[in-house]
């Protein structure tokens, strides 16, 4: 099966970052100047990158196709999607995942540091409002992640 067409996930990518800074207008005091910044996360298994701009000003989150040039950023966030959905999903410690390697960072690691504060800082974790904004399948899919990264982390203890 062909990867879903980028251009499909744009929509969807504005209604997420439009909503979550909508909802924790705080969360970018915690960036300061780094709200200006482009971050690049990368979800190695998965067939796109994600771009992030996290200024309410000019918000941008959109994905980019792997094969393409990378745009200006100052920071890339790199690890497996599972990895990177539990960082942004509970009260997991980042500090952890990267000493792990589980998540490699390149670039400007203050701005990451800034970027995962401001995430601390929202109510409810980005992944349950992002699934919230889908309703029941939202939080099914959610879910169902849940599952698989507790399973993918077991497997990885095992292997330890």
């Amino acid at each position: 099966m062909p990867p879903l067409p980028l251009f499909l996930l744009q929509p969807v990518l504005k209604r997420i970052v439009t909503k979550i800074a909508a909802d924790n207008p705080d969360m970018f005091d915690r960036l300061g100047h780094h709200r200006h910044a482009y971050f690049l996360v990368d979800p190695v298994d998965m067939p796109f990158m994600l771009y992030l701009r996290p200024d309410p000003e000019a918000l941008d989150f959109k994905a980019l196709n792997r094969r393409r040039v990378l745009p200006p950023h100052c920071a890339r966030i790199s690890g497996k999607f599972l990895d990177l959905l539990t960082l942004m999903d509970t009260e997991q410690d980042g500090d952890a995942l990267f000493f792990s390697r589980d998540l490699i960072v390149t670039g400007d690691t203050e701005a990451v540091v800034c970027l995962r504060n401001a995430l601390d800082d929202v109510e409810e974790p980005i992944a349950e409002s992002v699934a919230d904004m889908f309703g029941a399948p939202g939080r099914g899919a959610l879910n169902m992640l849940r599952r698989a990264a507790e399973n993918a982390q077991k497997r990885k203890g095992s292997h330890s």
